[in-house]
């Protein structure tokens, strides 16, 4: 009974600190994922909606949570591995009548037929000696393996916001596209109307009407082509924030502010910021213990097994002392011959183990490459929308003396409308640009690996 009772105290402090250590963990993973969601950067974007949004993606999204069930599922994979590493324990009982004929013999005396019962219960033991560290390579591969899950989920954060943000923006790209094509038909009916007038007075040919009526269904034309673009974004942004109908909410495109004074110089070091980088250097951790591993495989086992419980040929008198069961003893094994399947493995594994550096050193070259057209999309993008936007003040300076023209009979109202429509055309290059400019950011952003652009130069760590 004492023994019994230091048992069940035993395991009444082990398991709630096993609960505790569990809901560490837990809670760790949470923080990793909030700090893979990097809100603070999407929060320089200074658009309150775009940051719900973000937030509704982090707990909405389906990808995402997939990626945190492949976490857990890869730390029961772990625990699973390090369970090798220990001692099992087991109870193996047999309760059974035997049935015996009278084959045997020790000598002249032969053993007649006879039936007994026999009753063992009996605690099992075994464990495998782990002297050349073999089971604990395996557990450390495992445990890069999980490294390599952990990358891929916050791979997968970085790529879903960039992904999700850039489409946001295109969204109201083509809400504002819309709004202005409106504008650009509703000008170009009147000039049609005004030509057809003209035409009628017998002041410009025929041809110029069918001209400015062409002119009029291609502008109807690209609004439809904007009314598809625009329903094929809000039907991704409800992919994304697993929405089934709805409009999401976005802001105006007048509200969007531009980052501006990014750093566009990086040290190479930067690429060790991004996941891959990080995947492919625990791969290679990971193909180097696979390697050692295999190497062991040639090396003999020990495994140290025990029993210790009753056996009885008569319940009666199970519980006696002389009903004691107790046997102990080491089990050596080496494989003499395996047909080369040893060999065959362990040269399987120096090719991937090679395969991985490969790897390793074309992720370098890639990341690199990435970040540098990102760099030179983002210069560009800067360039373009500054040049944009001079060119829309001189259009708007154009049209102003256009009506400056009409006040003093000039100009008549057909010139203000044709002038009015380069305008809006400009404009639509100005905002094109200008969502572009944000793109490239988001792009650059996802190119360094998911980290701040503005802290970029004074930390390296994720």
């Amino acid at each position: 009974m004492k023994k019994f009772l230091i048992i069940l105290l035993t395991l009444a402090i082990i398991m709630p600190a096993a609960s505790a250590k569990q809901t560490k963990k837990d809670i760790e993973h949470e923080q990793n994922k909030l700090h893979y969601l990097n809100i603070e950067w999407w929060e320089k974007y200074q658009d309150p909606i775009l940051t719900t949004n973000i937030k509704k993606l982090y707990e909405e999204n389906y990808d995402l949570k997939n990626t945190d069930l492949k976490i857990k599922e890869n730390e029961q994979i772990v625990k699973v591995q390090f369970a090798n590493e220990l001692p099992t324990l087991g109870f193996n009982g047999s309760l059974g009548r035997q049935f015996r004929s009278s084959n045997q013999q020790f000598g002249s005396m032969m053993i007649p037929s006879f039936a007994q019962y026999n009753f063992q219960l009996p605690l099992t033991m075994s464990y495998e000696i782990d002297i050349w560290g073999e089971n604990r390579l395996k557990t450390k591969s495992i445990e890069q393996q999980l490294n390599i899950v952990k990358q891929a989920e916050r791979a997968t954060y970085i790529s879903l916001t960039s992904d999700f943000t850039s489409d946001y923006f295109n969204l109201i790209k083509a809400d504002k596209f819309l709004e202005l094509q409106d504008e650009l038909i509703k000008l170009q009916t009147e000039i049609v109307d005004k030509t057809t007038i003209k035409y009628n007075t017998g002041l410009c040919t025929i041809n110029e009407v069918l001209a400015e009526q062409k002119l009029l269904t291609q502008l109807k034309e690209e609004k439809n082509n904007l009314i598809e673009k625009q329903d094929t974004l809000i039907n991704s942004l409800r992919v994304y924030l697993s929405m089934r109908d709805g409009d999401p909410q976005r802001s105006k495109y007048e509200s969007l502010t531009l980052l501006t004074d990014i750093p566009v110089e990086y040290d190479t070091s930067i690429i060790e910021n991004r996941p891959d980088y990080i995947q492919e250097e625990a791969n290679i951790k990971r193909m180097g213990f696979d390697v050692r591993i295999a190497k062991k495989e040639f090396l003999p086992k020990f495994i140290i097994y025990g029993q210790i419980g009753l056996n009885a040929y008569d319940l009666g008198k199970l519980f006696n002392s002389y009903s004691q069961l107790f046997n102990a003893g080491i089990l050596p094994s080496f494989d003499f011959f395996s047909g080369g399947r040893k060999i065959a493995i362990l040269k399987l594994r120096k090719f991937q183990y090679e395969e991985a550096l490969n790897s390793y050193q074309k992720t370098i070259l890639d990341s690199i490459k990435e970040i540098n057209l990102g760099l030179a999309e983002y210069k560009t993008a800067m360039k373009n929308y500054n040049e944009s936007s001079e060119r829309l003040k001189m259009q708007n300076q154009i049209f102003d003396l256009i009506v400056d023209r009409k006040n003093i009979g000039a100009a008549s109202n057909i010139d203000i409308l044709y002038s009015k429509e380069a305008l809006l055309l400009i404009e639509k290059e100005q905002i094109s640009n200008k969502i572009n400019y944000l793109i490239s950011t988001i792009s650059l952003y996802k190119a360094v690996g998911g980290v701040d652009l503005y802290t970029i130069n004074t930390t390296q760590n994720i």
